[in-house]
């Protein structure tokens, strides 16, 4: 893998938890810049709208029997096992 070297401006506390961070996964920096970029910015965007639209496709496509689940959704969730 060729990398590219560039420079890139944090906020010091990004800059505290980047570093916190690398060292208690014992990884360089740029490697966890690197797997962020890899998670976050797909490489393909038709890829990230394709999975939108499957989301969305479900939406409405179950029924609780309640009929106020979109209102109380957070009351119910927290009601899980989660």
């Amino acid at each position: 893998m060729s990398v590219i070297r560039t420079q890139i401006s944090l906020t010091e506390p990004q800059m505290r938890r980047l570093k916190l961070e690398a060292q208690r996964r014992r990884v360089p920096i740029a490697a966890l810049v690197r797997e962020a970029v890899d998670r976050y910015v797909p490489a393909d965007p038709g890829d990230r709208d394709a999975k939108f639209a499957r989301a969305l496709a479900v939406v409405g496509s179950c029924h609780s029997g309640s009929g106020d689940v979109s209102a109380r959704h957070d009351e119910i969730a927290g009601e899980g096992p989660w």
